[in-house]
């Protein structure tokens, strides 16, 4: 079976507006699981210093222009049309040596990815081009030279340098969020599965999305690219840790200052609780996910679990249902019905997983599996690089160095056996850096134990028990919204997290001056900055609204007879607000004091215009503080002013947040807040 052979094709670089072919034949690609030849790759001839400048010029300006919304639109219809192709991708996938929950993972996986970053700038990001980054610093007493930090996209590229086990998933993941920060890419996958890559490539520039330049790719080497890279560009790499240290100590990166996120060898680590006893909900769970990351891409995932940590008693049942598990895995031709795992997507990895196991068995013993013998379900044992998975027992695990140094990047791991939870959280510290690790455990002493242990080593820990089960995404799946990377030997990168991803690709600048040009700048009113005060702000829709359009609010005196009705209506009868001996005794009060929630109703009713109008809806309130208590006989005013106007695309409303400050009649603020609506595009609405 597997997918149709076909005349090996010729892989072209798309550079400088162009598909473009090497100058020579190149290396040649086979398939994982049948040896046939796929492609050919080669970049010789390209012009590297021309292809970064082609991003610069051609992309970052255009891209620079758009806005957050407009970025993550582009990435909403991107990941949209690729989905709508996936079906096309999935036999060049089976190429690679995945199964079809494989090339899940990595083809509609990685666009999900891409539409996560889409839907987190429209949610969490302003209509603007640049981010405001913590509160403004006043500097001087009269409030008219003040401070803020800004973050604004780098004016260079992002060059991603990817590892061959997700030609997709791996390259959507990282320029998702490079593109949304405004940041133009260059591609650079692994070769040895860069015909999956390009196809996805080609299928992305034919949508003509992007801007031109927005998106390049290498198929082959890199050249001397490096040598062209400026304190504006950015680099990111996922392989090995001696690669990517000798690219970080690149003398352009170094001289250059250049932004190096490295993604590197991981030996992720799972442990067992000393509660999760054989028979057990969490000790059936964890054989199931050892299992699953032994085999899941064959074992070749950056998040695999390498190390099996166990209570001692507990290591016979475990090795036992191990074995049972792993050796019911039919191994065989990705595309094949029963296959549950592929082989390896190389000859050369075969080999080079082999001469780990070799490593390991200097200190472990083979208790699953032979490495030397493959077993197969369909296919060719001779043709495809099919390895059974192997699992191995290190008896003396603080004695076992190579376990916690060699990562065997396939179907392999290591059980270490522990005597207490001390020694499971010292066993997982000594894979000096991890991108992850879990513990499953029922007991929340053992959890909070575990997590605070390893966390300081780890970019991510999982907590798997029986509540979780069935919606856990497990061990091994990096999720968009957090953070993928680790500290040490894996690499001390990180990747997504949500917008802190995007925020890698951008400049962190405090920028100082009036508060008036301050708000030119960040497209946000700040305290000090101009105001506007004509028709209530009510009324104006999003078209008629500027930043700055004020409202000065009647007055409202809060009485003894407010408090106590608004008590007893809401069921809030807190002291402070009813006994007057017990108020005066709490150290913050003087007497009794209105409720801060009914300041904040007053308020809505001072500012509030009654009749139908733009405002369609108020959706929250943020950083809501009352400063000052408020006692019977104060009088409250509000001011309102437009702060920040975000319109949805493709809506007839946006979003616009309002400064709200609370005062009383001695100028005191009480209460600071702010408010948030949904405001009409036009009004009246249309149709």
């Amino acid at each position: 079976m597997n997918a149709p052979a076909r005349p090996p094709r010729r892989l072209e670089s798309y550079v400088c507006g162009a598909w473009t072919p090497g100058q020579k034949e190149g290396q040649e690609l086979l398939d994982a699981a049948t040896g046939a030849p796929v492609a050919y790759i080669d970049s010789s001839g390209l012009d590297f210093a021309a292809v970064l400048d082609h991003g610069r010029k051609a992309a970052g300006p255009k891209l620079r222009a758009m806005s957050f919304h407009e970025r993550a639109g582009m990435l909403k219809a991107l990941g949209l049309a690729l989905m709508e192709r996936k079906e096309e991708f999935y036999p060049e996938s089976f190429r690679t040596g995945a199964t079809r929950p494989d090339g899940w993972i990595d083809i509609e996986g990685g666009i999900g990815t891409m539409l996560t970053f889409a839907s987190k700038g429209r949610r969490e990001l302003p209509n603007t081009r640049v981010l405001t980054d913590g509160d403004l610093e006043i500097l001087s007493k009269d409030g008219s030279f003040s401070a803020q930090h800004i973050l604004s996209p780098l004016q260079g590229v992002a060059v991603h340098i990817n590892a061959f086990n997700f030609p997709v998933w791996g390259m959507l993941e990282k320029i998702a969020p490079t593109l949304l920060a405004g940041v133009p890419c260059v591609v650079k996958p692994a070769s040895q599965t860069a015909y999956l890559t390009e196809l996805v490539v080609r299928r992305i520039v034919e949508t003509g999305i992007l801007p031109e330049g927005a998106l390049q790719l290498i198929c082959g080497s890199v050249g001397d690219m490096l040598d062209h890279l400026t304190g504006q560009d950015a680099v990111t790499f996922t392989g090995s840790a001696w690669t990517g240290r000798k690219l970080k100590s690149h003398p352009a990166v170094v001289a250059n200052s250049v932004r190096f996120t490295m993604e590197a060898d991981s030996l992720n680590a799972s442990i067992l609780g000393p509660d999760a006893v054989a028979g057990s909900p969490e000790f059936d769970l964890f054989v199931k996910e050892v299992a699953r990351e032994m085999t899941v891409k064959a074992g070749q995932k950056c998040t695999a679990i390498r190390r099996v940590i166990a209570p001692r008693a507990q290591v016979p049942a475990l090795v036992e249902a191990l074995r049972d598990r792993l050796g019911k895995t039919a191994l065989g031709l990705p595309d094949a019905e029963g296959t549950r795992m592929g082989p390896l997507a190389s000859f050369d990895q075969r080999e080079e997983v082999r001469e780990r196991i070799r490593d390991l068995q200097a200190v472990a013993e083979i208790v699953a599996g032979n490495p030397d013998e493959v077993r197969l379900a369909s296919g060719d044992a001779g043709a495809g690089a099919f390895l059974n998975p192997v699992l191995l027992y290190a008896d003396k695990p603080f004695a076992a160095q190579p376990v916690h140094e060699v990562e065997a990047f396939g179907p392999v791991s290591t059980v270490l056996p522990y005597d207490d939870l001390g020694e499971a959280i010292e066993l997982a510290q000594m894979g000096k850096g991890s991108l992850v690790s879990s513990v499953f455990t029922d007991d929340k002493a053992v959890a909070e134990e575990v997590v605070l242990g390893v966390a300081p080593h780890h970019g991510r820990v999982l907590i798997g028990n029986r509540a979780s089960a069935k919606t856990s995404t497990g061990h091994g799946s990096p999720l968009a919204g957090l953070v993928h990377g680790g500290p040490g030997r894996a690499g001390g990168g990180e990747e997504m997290g949500g917008i802190r991803g995007v925020k890698h690709y951008m400049q962190r600048t405090a920028v100082q001056g009036a508060p008036r040009l301050l708000s030119a700048v960040t497209g946000r009113w700040i305290e000090g900055a101009e105001e506007q005060h004509d028709v209530h702000p009510f009324r104006k829709s999003l078209a008629e609204l500027k930043i700055g359009d004020q409202l000065i609010t009647a007055k409202r005196t809060v009485t003894k007879e407010d408090v106590e009705h608004f008590a007893h209506f809401t069921g809030d009868t807190f002291y402070a607000h009813m006994d007057e001996a017990s108020a005066k005794a709490n150290p913050f009060f003087d007497d009794r004091v209105a409720h801060g929630y009914l300041i904040a109703s007053f308020a809505a009713g001072l500012f509030v215009e009654p009749n139908p109008g733009p405002v369609l809806a108020n959706y929250g309130v943020d950083n809501m503080r009352f400063l000052t208590p408020v006692y019977f006989g104060d009088t409250l005013q509000v001011r309102l002013t437009c702060k920040e106007i975000n319109p949805r695309a493709n809506a007839e409303h946006g979003e616009v947040r309002w400064d709200c400050q609370v005062t009383n009649q001695d100028g005191a603020v009480v209460a600071q807040y702010d408010v948030l609506t949904m405001v009409a595009k036009t009004w009246p609405l249309q149709g």
